[in-house]
This record gives C-alpha cells, sequence and structure tokens, in this order.
C-alpha cells in the first residue's frame, strides 16, 4: 500500500512538471523552425537566434533589463537585510507588527496598483523638481518592491539565530562591528542569498510595475515582448526565451550550489570567529 501512494504522488508530480513546462518547450521548440509560424513545424533553422543576436536594439534591451534586475536587487538586499535586523531587534511588539504589515503591503497589492502608485509620485516629482521616467525611475520602482521579499527571506533566519552566539562574542570581547561582519551576517547568508535571488527574479520578470514607470529612451525585456507581441508572433522572441529559459537554469544551478558549500562553511567557521580579532 505504501509503495503505491509512493509511485502516484510521484507521477503527479511529474503530471504538475509537464503541465508546468510543457509551454516553455513548446516555445523553444519551435524557435528553430524554418517557416516562421507556430502553426507547423517545416525544417530546422538556427535563423532566429542569428536574427537575435544581430538585432542590436534588442541585446541592449536585454543587458539594461538584466542590469536593472542585478542592481535593483544588490539594493533591495542591502536595505532588506538591515531592515530585518531592525524589525527583529524592535522591542514592542505593537512597533514590530505594525512594521511587518507596513512591509507586507507591497507582497498583496497588485501590480497595478503599485504601479499606478508609483507613476502618481513620479510624476508629482516631475512636475516640482523635473524628475523624468527612464532608468532611475524603474530602478526605484523595483528596490521598492523588492525590499519586502528580501525581508520575508532574511527575517526567519534572523528569528532562528541563537541569542548566546551573540553574547558569547560580547562576552569575548567583541564590538558591535565584529558580531554584525562574523556572527550575525554569516549566519543571516542562506536567507539573504535566497533573498537576492527572489529580488532579482522578481524584478528580470516583472512587467506591470515597469509598464507604468518606463519612460522614452528606456524598455525591460517584458515590456518590449508585450510590444512585439501586439504587433504579430514572432520566433525571434521564442529564440530569446530560450536562451533567457537556459540562462535562468545556470541562475537556479549556481544557487543551488553557493547554497550547498555557504551551510557546512558556516558551521566549520561560527565557532572559530566568535573571539574575533
Amino acid at each position: 500500500m505504501s509503495n503505491r501512494k509512493f509511485n502516484w504522488s510521484h507521477l503527479y508530480l511529474i503530471l504538475v512538471f509537464i503541465i508546468l513546462y510543457a509551454p516553455i518547450f513548446y516555445l523553444i521548440y519551435y524557435s528553430f523552425n524554418a517557416g516562421g509560424t507556430m502553426t507547423s513545424f517545416t525544417g530546422f533553422t538556427l535563423e532566429h537566434y542569428q536574427a537575435v543576436f544581430e538585432d542590436t536594439r534588442l541585446i541592449g534591451i536585454v543587458v539594461d533589463t538584466f542590469l536593472l534586475a542585478f542592481l535593483s536587487a544588490l539594493i533591495a538586499t542591502i536595505i532588506g537585510t538591515f531592515g530585518a535586523m531592525g524589525i527583529h531587534y524592535t522591542k514592542q511588539r505593537g512597533v514590530r507588527n505594525t512594521l511587518l504589515s507596513l512591509n507586507n503591503i507591497l507582497m498583496v497589492s497588485p501590480d497595478v496598483i503599485i504601479g499606478a502608485s508609483f507613476l502618481i509620485l513620479f510624476t508629482f516629482l516631475g512636475t516640482w523638481f523635473g524628475f523624468q521616467l527612464g532608468f532611475m525611475s524603474v530602478l526605484l520602482s523595483h528596490i521598492a518592491f523588492s525590499i519586502p521579499i528580501v525581508v520575508l527571506m532574511v527575517l526567519p533566519k534572523m528569528q532562528e539565530m541563537n541569542p548566546s552566539l551573540i553574547d558569547a562574542a560580547r562576552d569575548l570581547g567583541a564590538n558591535n562591528w565584529q558580531v554584525l561582519r562574523q556572527i550575525i551576517l554569516p549566519y543571516l547568508t542562506p536567507g539573504i542569498i535566497a533573498g537576492y535571488f527572489m529580488a532579482f527574479t522578481y524584478s528580470l520578470d516583472d512587467f506591470a510595475v515597469t509598464f507604468f514607470v518606463t519612460g522614452n529612451g528606456f524598455s525591460t525585456l517584458s515590456v518590449e515582448i508585450y510590444s512585439r507581441a501586439r504587433q504579430g508572433i514572432s520566433l525571434e522572441i521564442n529564440a530569446l526565451s530560450a536562451l533567457l529559459f537556459l540562462f535562468s537554469i545556470l541562475l537556479v544551478t549556481g544557487y543551488y550550489f553557493i547554497s550547498k558549500d555557504n551551510k557546512p562553511k558556516y558551521k566549520k567557521k561560527k565557532t572559530q570567529k566568535i573571539g574575533g580579532k
């Protein structure tokens, strides 16, 4: 009986993954179609991939999109990590719950509402201070909605940390900077890495918020694909999607090995760094 349940559970997981990945592999399959449509496969070709690399405007948008994602995720991770520490060390429970509620507003609010709110804000800033919609407006928006994700990734690790580690470090003469650098941050590293990759992913595939705050002269990949899809199906987008899917697999693989290598490293050095230099 147990084996039968085990087999059914595996079959269910396989079915779920097939449903999730079938559209992606469908796009990748037709990215090699020489016919130029997604109705019938007429022959194998790499001309659509060649067209992607020859489209300098599209390559520039891809570079800008990844630059935006890397930069917004980095800044959001720094702010979110110290924000999680601040929430954790807030002594008054009412204030702590209020901060958590404010942090979760951007998580539960629809992207359309967030995008419209940022558009109103940046329009106000543009009226009074000459602020223009473009890279900076998109960057600030992505940082803002990525911070709550990092907080939710880091805060549980902060709550799991044994306070006696910090007390032992202070008893051994460690100052605040040494405690932060050698005790708190190494312990929070798995949560920080998870928060960074979550913020990076969330920024990379965001469309609704970016659509509102993108100005003339700057565009992200999601907005560009949307504008091209309205003009008709292009297998160049299929080829680009296949390349991005491969890049995503590499990122996930790298995240797996980073997380795997980080855990034993911390366990080995945790007791050695309590005293500090």
